[in-house]
């Protein structure tokens, strides 16, 4: 090993790194206590890079959860179930849970769903039939979708 990846870093220059972190991409309060796992500090110090961070607005468990709710949902076209699991896994709370689900405009939510919908039925290549209506519904509950949107849609799609 090089001396450089043995270098020791200072509790400013660990600070410095770990604003920069919380920068670039909003984080959760889990995130950034991984991240400072890797630096191997002693729980004081963690504790006092943690402090710093909320005190300076760096890390925001709030607007962390409204931040991943719409990018989830808007480019990734997650539905509120994944998206829940996701953020529980993260350790956010059930009320900044569904207050950031709240972000998600009713319109929007569904139109995204169709759209998805839709996209992935036309791309399927199974003709109509339960092996295509299966690989729709799954597709569909692993995006994170209510099983009553999919199985209305499926019938829309199959013609019922």
């Amino acid at each position: 090993m090089s001396s450089e990846s043995q270098k020791t870093l200072s509790i400013a220059e660990i600070t410095a790194k770990m604003e920069y972190y919380c920068s670039y991409q909003d984080r959760c309060y889990k995130e950034i206590y991984e991240k400072l796992k890797s630096f191997h500090l002693i729980p004081e110090a963690k504790e006092h890079i943690l402090l710093h961070l909320m005190e300076n607005n760096f890390v925001n468990e709030e607007r962390f959860a409204k931040s991943f709710v719409r990018g989830k949902h808007r480019y990734k076209y997650w539905g509120k179930i994944r998206i829940t699991n996701e953020l529980k896994f993260r350790n956010i709370t059930s009320r900044l849970i569904q207050d950031a689900l709240a972000e998600i405009p009713e319109g929007e939510y569904l139109d995204n769903f169709h759209l998805l919908a839709e996209k992935h039925w036309s791309g399927l290549k199974e003709q109509k039939g339960p092996k295509k209506s299966k690989k729709f519904v799954d597709f569909l509950l692993r995006k994170g979708y209510e099983s009553h949107l999919i199985f209305e849609k499926l019938n829309e799609l199959n013609g019922n």
